[in-house]
Protein backbone atom coordinates (compact mmCIF):
# COMPACT_ATOMS: atom_id res chain seq x y z
CA UNK A 1 0.00 0.00 0.00
CA UNK A 2 1.16 3.60 -0.93
CA UNK A 3 2.31 5.83 2.16
CA UNK A 4 1.50 8.99 -0.26
CA UNK A 5 -2.00 10.31 -0.93
CA UNK A 6 -1.98 9.36 -4.39
CA UNK A 7 -2.20 5.22 -5.04
CA UNK A 8 1.27 4.49 -6.33
CA UNK A 9 4.81 4.21 -4.24
CA UNK A 10 6.67 6.78 -6.61
CA UNK A 11 7.37 10.09 -4.51
CA UNK A 12 5.32 11.97 -6.45
CA UNK A 13 1.53 12.21 -8.03
CA UNK A 14 2.61 10.99 -11.39
CA UNK A 15 0.25 11.93 -14.46
CA UNK A 16 0.39 8.49 -15.74
CA UNK A 17 -0.47 6.28 -12.48
CA UNK A 18 -3.37 9.24 -12.16
CA UNK A 19 -5.06 7.72 -15.17
CA UNK A 20 -4.72 4.42 -15.09
CA UNK A 21 -6.36 5.05 -11.24
CA UNK A 22 -9.36 6.70 -13.43
CA UNK A 23 -9.60 4.60 -16.49
CA UNK A 24 -7.70 1.66 -15.52
CA UNK A 25 -5.29 1.48 -18.60
CA UNK A 26 -3.04 3.67 -20.33
CA UNK A 27 -4.09 6.64 -22.21
CA UNK A 28 -2.09 8.85 -24.49
CA UNK A 29 -2.24 12.73 -25.40
CA UNK A 30 -2.38 13.14 -29.37
CA UNK A 31 -1.76 17.36 -29.88
CA UNK A 32 -4.02 18.81 -32.30
CA UNK A 33 -3.20 21.75 -34.13
CA UNK A 34 -6.61 23.54 -34.86
CA UNK A 35 -5.68 26.95 -36.26
CA UNK A 36 -5.92 29.53 -33.55
CA UNK A 37 -3.90 32.26 -32.72
CA UNK A 38 -3.40 34.48 -29.63
CA UNK A 39 -4.10 38.31 -28.71
CA UNK A 40 -0.68 38.78 -28.23
CA UNK A 41 0.16 37.69 -31.94
CA UNK A 42 -2.91 39.34 -33.72
CA UNK A 43 -2.91 42.85 -32.85
CA UNK A 44 -5.58 42.87 -30.59
CA UNK A 45 -3.18 43.17 -27.37
CA UNK A 46 0.09 42.79 -28.97
CA UNK A 47 2.39 41.05 -31.77
CA UNK A 48 5.05 38.69 -31.57
CA UNK A 49 3.83 36.55 -29.26
CA UNK A 50 5.39 36.27 -25.53
CA UNK A 51 9.17 36.82 -25.64
CA UNK A 52 10.06 33.22 -24.98
CA UNK A 53 7.31 31.83 -27.56
CA UNK A 54 8.29 29.59 -30.59
CA UNK A 55 5.38 27.51 -30.70
CA UNK A 56 7.09 25.25 -33.62
CA UNK A 57 9.22 23.97 -31.51
CA UNK A 58 6.42 22.12 -29.67
CA UNK A 59 4.23 20.52 -32.54
CA UNK A 60 5.01 16.78 -33.61
CA UNK A 61 5.52 16.86 -37.42
CA UNK A 62 1.90 15.57 -37.81
CA UNK A 63 0.31 18.47 -36.35
CA UNK A 64 -0.49 21.01 -39.14
CA UNK A 65 -3.54 23.39 -39.42
CA UNK A 66 -4.08 22.46 -42.94
CA UNK A 67 -5.38 19.36 -41.91
CA UNK A 68 -8.55 18.62 -40.76
CA UNK A 69 -8.46 17.76 -37.00
CA UNK A 70 -10.04 14.27 -37.67
CA UNK A 71 -6.94 13.58 -40.14
CA UNK A 72 -4.54 15.08 -37.57
CA UNK A 73 -5.95 12.34 -35.05
CA UNK A 74 -5.63 9.27 -37.07
CA UNK A 75 -2.17 10.59 -38.08
CA UNK A 76 -1.54 10.94 -34.47
CA UNK A 77 -2.62 7.74 -33.44
CA UNK A 78 -0.22 6.33 -35.92
CA UNK A 79 2.95 8.42 -35.09
CA UNK A 80 2.33 7.66 -31.02
CA UNK A 81 1.81 3.71 -31.86
CA UNK A 82 5.28 2.67 -32.27
CA UNK A 83 6.40 4.04 -28.68
CA UNK A 84 3.24 3.93 -26.95
CA UNK A 85 1.97 0.29 -27.41
CA UNK A 86 0.13 0.01 -24.49
CA UNK A 87 -2.10 3.13 -24.94
CA UNK A 88 -5.53 1.62 -25.58
CA UNK A 89 -7.36 5.32 -25.59
CA UNK A 90 -6.27 8.74 -26.24
CA UNK A 91 -7.20 12.75 -25.03
CA UNK A 92 -7.08 14.94 -28.34
CA UNK A 93 -4.72 17.39 -26.43
CA UNK A 94 -5.54 21.11 -28.74
CA UNK A 95 -2.34 22.97 -27.72
CA UNK A 96 -0.89 25.09 -30.49
CA UNK A 97 -1.82 28.62 -29.32
CA UNK A 98 -4.74 29.79 -27.56
CA UNK A 99 -7.40 27.47 -27.93
CA UNK A 100 -10.26 28.88 -26.73
CA UNK A 101 -9.86 32.55 -28.39
CA UNK A 102 -12.66 31.85 -30.78
CA UNK A 103 -16.15 32.47 -30.96
CA UNK A 104 -17.87 29.46 -29.22
CA UNK A 105 -19.81 28.20 -32.38
CA UNK A 106 -16.04 27.69 -33.88
CA UNK A 107 -14.74 25.97 -30.68
CA UNK A 108 -17.60 23.37 -31.08
CA UNK A 109 -17.76 22.55 -34.26
CA UNK A 110 -13.31 21.33 -33.74
CA UNK A 111 -14.34 19.85 -30.17
CA UNK A 112 -16.86 17.85 -31.62
CA UNK A 113 -15.29 16.50 -34.50
CA UNK A 114 -12.45 15.81 -32.32
CA UNK A 115 -14.62 14.15 -29.50
CA UNK A 116 -16.54 12.18 -32.88
CA UNK A 117 -13.76 9.74 -33.13
CA UNK A 118 -14.13 6.41 -31.42
CA UNK A 119 -10.73 6.32 -29.91
CA UNK A 120 -10.92 9.80 -28.56
CA UNK A 121 -12.53 10.19 -24.55
CA UNK A 122 -11.97 13.66 -23.71
CA UNK A 123 -10.17 16.63 -24.45
CA UNK A 124 -7.02 18.68 -23.11
CA UNK A 125 -7.54 22.34 -24.12
CA UNK A 126 -4.44 24.70 -23.88
CA UNK A 127 -4.97 28.47 -23.66
CA UNK A 128 -4.84 31.84 -21.86
CA UNK A 129 -6.58 33.18 -18.78
CA UNK A 130 -7.61 35.80 -20.37
CA UNK A 131 -9.05 33.45 -23.19
CA UNK A 132 -11.62 32.35 -21.26
CA UNK A 133 -14.86 33.35 -19.94
CA UNK A 134 -18.38 31.99 -18.30
CA UNK A 135 -20.31 30.56 -21.27
CA UNK A 136 -17.22 28.44 -22.43
CA UNK A 137 -16.79 27.44 -19.12
CA UNK A 138 -20.71 26.24 -18.93
CA UNK A 139 -20.45 24.72 -22.40
CA UNK A 140 -17.39 22.49 -20.73
CA UNK A 141 -19.20 21.46 -18.04
CA UNK A 142 -21.73 19.77 -20.94
CA UNK A 143 -18.94 18.10 -22.40
CA UNK A 144 -17.51 16.74 -19.10
CA UNK A 145 -20.51 15.22 -18.54
CA UNK A 146 -19.52 12.51 -21.00
CA UNK A 147 -16.15 13.26 -21.78
CA UNK A 148 -13.32 13.94 -19.35
CA UNK A 149 -12.09 17.31 -19.80
CA UNK A 150 -9.15 19.11 -18.88
CA UNK A 151 -8.59 22.98 -19.47
CA UNK A 152 -4.65 23.87 -19.08
CA UNK A 153 -3.71 27.59 -18.57
CA UNK A 154 -0.50 28.97 -19.55
CA UNK A 155 0.59 30.83 -15.76
CA UNK A 156 3.99 31.02 -16.59
CA UNK A 157 4.22 33.20 -13.51
CA UNK A 158 2.49 34.11 -10.40
CA UNK A 159 4.11 37.68 -10.39
CA UNK A 160 2.83 40.42 -12.51
CA UNK A 161 6.21 42.08 -12.75
CA UNK A 162 7.12 39.30 -14.83
CA UNK A 163 4.23 38.50 -16.63
CA UNK A 164 4.70 42.42 -17.95
CA UNK A 165 8.57 41.88 -18.93
CA UNK A 166 7.70 38.61 -20.79
CA UNK A 167 5.11 40.45 -22.81
CA UNK A 168 1.91 38.37 -21.48
CA UNK A 169 -0.59 40.96 -21.52
CA UNK A 170 -2.37 39.70 -18.32
CA UNK A 171 -2.09 40.27 -14.89
CA UNK A 172 -1.92 37.43 -12.08
CA UNK A 173 -5.34 38.15 -10.74
CA UNK A 174 -7.00 37.53 -14.12
CA UNK A 175 -5.16 33.76 -14.00
CA UNK A 176 -6.52 33.37 -10.42
CA UNK A 177 -9.91 34.00 -11.68
CA UNK A 178 -10.00 31.77 -14.85
CA UNK A 179 -8.76 29.09 -12.64
CA UNK A 180 -10.92 29.93 -10.32
CA UNK A 181 -14.64 29.87 -12.48
CA UNK A 182 -12.84 26.44 -13.81
CA UNK A 183 -12.90 24.41 -10.09
CA UNK A 184 -16.05 25.82 -9.07
CA UNK A 185 -17.69 24.39 -12.00
CA UNK A 186 -15.76 21.10 -11.29
CA UNK A 187 -13.89 20.74 -14.43
CA UNK A 188 -10.08 19.28 -14.08
CA UNK A 189 -7.99 22.38 -14.54
CA UNK A 190 -4.05 22.51 -14.91
CA UNK A 191 -1.80 24.80 -15.29
CA UNK A 192 1.86 25.61 -16.60
CA UNK A 193 4.60 27.49 -14.56
CA UNK A 194 8.07 28.56 -16.22
CA UNK A 195 11.19 28.62 -13.77
CA UNK A 196 14.11 30.84 -14.71
CA UNK A 197 11.92 33.70 -16.06
CA UNK A 198 14.11 37.31 -16.24
CA UNK A 199 14.31 39.35 -12.53
CA UNK A 200 13.16 36.30 -10.49
CA UNK A 201 15.06 34.84 -7.74
CA UNK A 202 15.17 31.33 -6.29
CA UNK A 203 13.50 32.08 -3.56
CA UNK A 204 10.47 33.71 -5.54
CA UNK A 205 10.08 30.52 -7.24
CA UNK A 206 10.07 28.96 -4.72
CA UNK A 207 7.31 30.74 -2.75
CA UNK A 208 5.02 29.80 -5.82
CA UNK A 209 4.46 26.27 -4.72
CA UNK A 210 2.46 28.02 -1.97
CA UNK A 211 0.98 30.09 -4.29
CA UNK A 212 0.05 27.37 -6.74
CA UNK A 213 -1.06 25.18 -4.30
CA UNK A 214 -3.76 27.48 -3.10
CA UNK A 215 -5.74 27.71 -6.56
CA UNK A 216 -7.53 24.01 -6.45
CA UNK A 217 -5.33 22.73 -9.41
CA UNK A 218 -5.83 19.73 -10.75
CA UNK A 219 -2.17 19.50 -12.40
CA UNK A 220 0.91 20.76 -13.16
CA UNK A 221 3.44 21.10 -15.89
CA UNK A 222 6.95 22.61 -15.05
CA UNK A 223 8.84 24.33 -17.40
CA UNK A 224 12.87 25.67 -17.41
CA UNK A 225 12.92 28.30 -19.29
CA UNK A 226 14.53 27.00 -22.59
CA UNK A 227 16.35 30.11 -24.40
CA UNK A 228 14.89 29.38 -28.20
CA UNK A 229 16.58 30.17 -31.60
CA UNK A 230 14.57 33.52 -32.99
CA UNK A 231 12.56 34.36 -29.72
CA UNK A 232 13.02 37.77 -28.14
CA UNK A 233 13.91 36.56 -24.68
CA UNK A 234 17.16 34.96 -26.27
CA UNK A 235 18.22 38.05 -27.28
CA UNK A 236 17.39 39.91 -23.88
CA UNK A 237 19.38 36.93 -22.19
CA UNK A 238 22.36 38.03 -24.36
CA UNK A 239 21.77 41.39 -23.48
CA UNK A 240 21.29 41.04 -19.68
CA UNK A 241 22.55 37.68 -18.78
CA UNK A 242 22.47 38.61 -14.83
CA UNK A 243 18.83 39.15 -14.92
CA UNK A 244 18.60 35.60 -15.24
CA UNK A 245 18.93 32.37 -12.91
CA UNK A 246 20.28 29.77 -15.61
CA UNK A 247 19.88 25.79 -14.05
CA UNK A 248 22.59 23.52 -15.20
CA UNK A 249 20.36 19.68 -14.95
CA UNK A 250 22.16 18.78 -11.63
CA UNK A 251 20.99 22.67 -10.04
CA UNK A 252 17.44 22.11 -11.59
CA UNK A 253 17.10 18.87 -10.26
CA UNK A 254 17.72 19.57 -6.78
CA UNK A 255 15.30 22.92 -6.91
CA UNK A 256 12.38 20.88 -8.24
CA UNK A 257 12.70 18.32 -5.52
CA UNK A 258 13.07 22.01 -3.37
CA UNK A 259 9.93 23.00 -5.20
CA UNK A 260 8.10 19.23 -4.62
CA UNK A 261 8.39 19.65 -1.04
CA UNK A 262 6.60 22.93 -0.39
CA UNK A 263 3.61 21.81 -3.41
CA UNK A 264 0.76 20.54 -2.66
CA UNK A 265 0.75 16.34 -2.30
CA UNK A 266 -2.99 16.61 -4.28
CA UNK A 267 -1.76 18.09 -7.61
CA UNK A 268 -1.01 15.47 -10.36
CA UNK A 269 2.64 16.72 -11.73
CA UNK A 270 2.37 16.26 -15.64
CA UNK A 271 6.04 16.62 -16.61
CA UNK A 272 9.62 18.44 -15.11
CA UNK A 273 10.53 20.23 -17.91
CA UNK A 274 10.49 21.10 -21.60
CA UNK A 275 11.98 19.20 -24.48
CA UNK A 276 11.78 20.56 -27.73
CA UNK A 277 13.94 19.17 -30.81
CA UNK A 278 17.77 20.09 -30.83
CA UNK A 279 16.96 22.40 -34.00
CA UNK A 280 15.54 24.77 -31.87
CA UNK A 281 18.04 24.61 -29.46
CA UNK A 282 20.17 28.27 -28.51
CA UNK A 283 23.91 26.78 -26.78
CA UNK A 284 22.16 27.51 -23.29
CA UNK A 285 19.85 24.73 -23.34
CA UNK A 286 20.93 20.75 -21.93
CA UNK A 287 21.30 19.14 -25.24
CA UNK A 288 20.29 15.66 -25.61
CA UNK A 289 19.36 15.24 -22.40
CA UNK A 290 15.61 13.49 -22.54
CA UNK A 291 12.29 13.81 -20.56
CA UNK A 292 12.49 10.32 -19.63
CA UNK A 293 16.38 10.46 -18.40
CA UNK A 294 14.89 13.69 -16.56
CA UNK A 295 11.85 11.90 -14.55
CA UNK A 296 14.46 9.06 -13.67
CA UNK A 297 17.20 11.38 -12.66
CA UNK A 298 14.55 13.48 -10.44
CA UNK A 299 12.91 10.24 -9.11
CA UNK A 300 16.52 8.27 -8.12
CA UNK A 301 17.52 11.85 -6.40
CA UNK A 302 14.07 12.20 -4.66
CA UNK A 303 14.29 9.01 -3.21
CA UNK A 304 17.96 9.46 -2.18
CA UNK A 305 17.22 12.14 -0.20
CA UNK A 306 14.12 10.22 1.70
CA UNK A 307 11.72 13.07 0.65
CA UNK A 308 8.32 13.44 -1.43
CA UNK A 309 5.81 15.45 -2.88
CA UNK A 310 4.30 17.97 -0.14
CA UNK A 311 7.16 16.56 2.68
CA UNK A 312 7.22 20.55 3.70
CA UNK A 313 3.57 21.39 2.34
CA UNK A 314 2.10 24.36 4.76
CA UNK A 315 -1.48 23.87 4.23
CA UNK A 316 -2.98 20.88 4.71
CA UNK A 317 -5.71 20.75 1.71
CA UNK A 318 -8.73 18.60 1.40
CA UNK A 319 -8.54 16.05 -1.14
Amino acid sequence: MSIYVWDNNRPFYSYSAYWKQICGYRIQKLSIDAGFTCPNRDGSLSFGGCTFCNNDAFNPSYCNDKKSISQQIEEGIEFHSWRYKKAQKYLAYFQAYSNTYAPLNILQQKYEEALSNPNIIGLVIGTRPDCIDETKLDYFVKLAQTNHIIIEYGIESCYDKTLERINRHHNFAQTQWAISQTVKRKIRCGGHIIFGLPGETKTDMLHEAEILSSLGLHSLKFHQLQLLKDTPILKEYECYPNEFLTFSFPEYRDFIIDFLELLSPYIVIERFCGEVPLRFHSQYNWGTLRNEQIVQSIEKRMLERGTWQGKNFRFKAKK
